[in-house]
């Protein structure tokens, strides 16, 4: 008997009322704004509402550095959420929302899978309750009034050749990442190249993401720059006097969409900033919701500890002024083989069948990765737990070389059955977990504020990714200064590389060290809080494969979605 899909698995779970999901944290009905049945959107009042109420502990997933395959974060921090209930503790998840780019492309969805899910899963990987339409028509509302200005005589005296601020679309379409504007006649608007990025690359996304508070989404949407002037001068959005229509659009996205698991455990979904370009978490408002609503809040950081989690520790952890009490490290017997650099893993297509076969040497050829992610972990003062993702194409002994390494490096070790098994299969994990939050926490960030930002770049790049230097380009150089002179260098640093090696080459693989690290652009999200260095070729805006997942969706004759994964 062949497995169920995760579509058949989400469509047969038993979801209780959503009030009696938001009793689980304390959150009374009159917090919630319903939509549907199924799922709700939770008032910000809920945070001082709930003050009173015992903090949770703080958990965030994160991983070794993943095939692009991905290695099964959501899944993790589901079953463990699930789990905890089993050992009788209450728990709350935090999690970014799905981009419906990669929905129709080649990840699929990002509800979790098997056992360990977010349901309704069809909702929650198509379009929730707009809050990416939201972030589409604020960012694009501001890049009307850019082009608006330019037609209107410029007065401000943007440099054509410097705005930065793009359009934005939740769509992988690859022709559209250099456009031509204003084409056709006068009254069409100002000629000039641009472009457009994926709403979850959007500024706008990374605010929503990072802000506090209303009063502190509509600042940071003021704080924007759309461009500089030609003497380098910022242009913002208040200087548009676009940043007040903006927080109109974002005002009902601001609060948290409340859903649950498979088994009933509360999951707050809010915001979904790229991985790659921004922080790449969960937003702060559903954070400070959710560490008054049980026991444990699980969240999950995007790729590995040397992205999502480095961002995590010092730039969500930063505007929110919470700090961790442990780190779950995901990692799978297929990643360390790929790691080993014997085998070539491919987005879309089977592994390798020699990847497949019984080989802990392997395995252990690729540890040094776990090793190098450990280390980044518990650089910031966080305990680490390793969570073996297992497949049925495992085998006991990889599991145990793993098992025994971990031990080795001082961290607890949990093999996870979570996908088939649900949060019985995460049994393990969450006791370890509960053990390791016991623990004294040290948490501490990498760099001060004060820090210049080629200072912060370069503890960033010499302690989590292990380079010897860092190279900037005289390009990179000047705007790193601009950034300086016009007062942003007190911004935390959230560097866009490849999430493919630990260092800015995704040939690299394993923990390469005495590497560098050129930085070849800078560019400033100062609304949303941090300067983005740029290493490597980033594209923000993906393209669809020759065969995405948008060819295989579509409704059946009795109206259900099929071809969902």
């Amino acid at each position: 008997m062949s497995f169920p899909t995760d579509l058949d698995i989400a469509r047969a779970a038993h979801p209780k009322p959503m009030p009696e999901v938001a009793a689980k944290m304390g959150i009374g009905e009159h917090l919630l704004r319903p939509y549907g049945t199924e799922l709700a959107k939770i008032s910000l009042d809920a945070i001082d509402e709930l003050a009173d109420r015992p903090r949770a502990k703080y958990v965030v997933v994160t991983a070794i550095t993943p095939t692009p395959l991905g290695e099964g974060k959501t899944t993790t921090s589901v079953g463990l959420g699930q789990a905890m209930s089993h050992v009788g503790k209450n728990a709350v998840l935090s999690l970014r929302q799905p981009s419906m780019g990669p929905t129709f492309g080649i990840k699929g969805g990002a509800a979790g899978g098997g056992y360990s899910q977010v349901i309704p899963m069809e909702l929650l990987n198509l379009h929730l309750t707009g809050d990416f339409h939201a972030v589409t028509a604020a960012h694009n509302l501001l890049s009307a009034m850019v082009d608006n200005h330019l037609h209107h005589g410029n007065e401000l005296g943007l440099d054509l050749n410097n705005i930065t601020w793009r359009r934005v679309l939740d769509v992988n379409d690859r022709s559209l990442r250099n456009i031509v504007v204003g084409l056709g006649g006068r009254m069409d608007g100002v000629t000039r190249q641009t472009g457009f990025d994926i709403t979850a690359a959007s500024e706008v996304m990374a605010i929503l993401a990072l802000a506090t508070s209303a009063d502190d989404l509509r600042a940071r949407l003021g704080r924007i720059v759309v461009g500089y002037t030609r003497d380098n001068r910022p242009v913002t959005a208040d200087d548009l006097s676009a940043a007040g229509s903006m927080s109109v659009i974002m005002r009902d996205a601001l609060a948290p969409n409340l859903l649950q698991t498979i088994e009933n455990t509360p999951v707050i979904v809010h915001a979904g900033p790229f991985g790659n370009i921004a922080h790449g978490n969960s937003s702060v408002v559903g954070d400070l919701i959710g560490i008054r609503g049980g026991d444990y809040l699980i969240t999950e950081a995007g790729f590995g500890a040397d992205m999502g989690a480095e961002r995590f520790f010092n730039i969500k952890c930063r505007a929110s002024g919470l700090t961790p009490d442990a780190a779950v490290l995901v990692a799978t017997v297929r990643a360390l083989k790929a790691h080993s650099g014997k085998y070539r893993i491919v987005a879309g297509k089977a592994l390798p069948e020699d990847l497949l076969a019984e080989n802990p040497d392997d395995v252990m050829a690729g540890a040094e990765n776990l090793r190098k992610q450990v280390e980044n972990v518990k650089a910031h003062g966080v305990t680490p737990v390793i969570a073996i993702n297992a497949f049925p194409t495992d085998h006991a002994s990889e599991h145990e070389a793993i098992r025994k390494f971990g031990e080795s490096l001082g961290a607890r070790v949990a093999v996870c059955t979570h996908f088939a098994d649900g949060g019985a299969g995460a049994v393990e994990l969450a006791e370890a977990v509960i053990e390791a939050c016991e623990e004294e926490s040290d948490f501490g960030f990498l760099y001060e504020e004060s820090d210049p930002l080629k200072t912060k770049i370069e503890k960033v790049a010499t302690t989590i990714y292990g380079a010897a230097q860092v190279d900037y380009t005289a390009a990179a150089s000047r705007q790193l200064q601009n950034y300086e002179d016009n007062g942003f260098g007190s911004l935390p640093v959230c560097i866009a590389k490849t999430h493919l090696s630990i260092s800015g080459d995704p040939t690299l693989k394993g923990a390469p060290t005495g590497h560098t690290l050129t930085v070849r652009e800078a560019r400033a999200s100062v609304g949303a809080g941090f300067v983005y260095p740029i290493c490597g070729d980033m594209s923000t805006m993906p393209g669809l494969a020759s065969s995405p997942a948008a060819a295989r969706i579509d409704i059946d004759d009795d109206g259900q979605i099929v071809g969902l994964s």
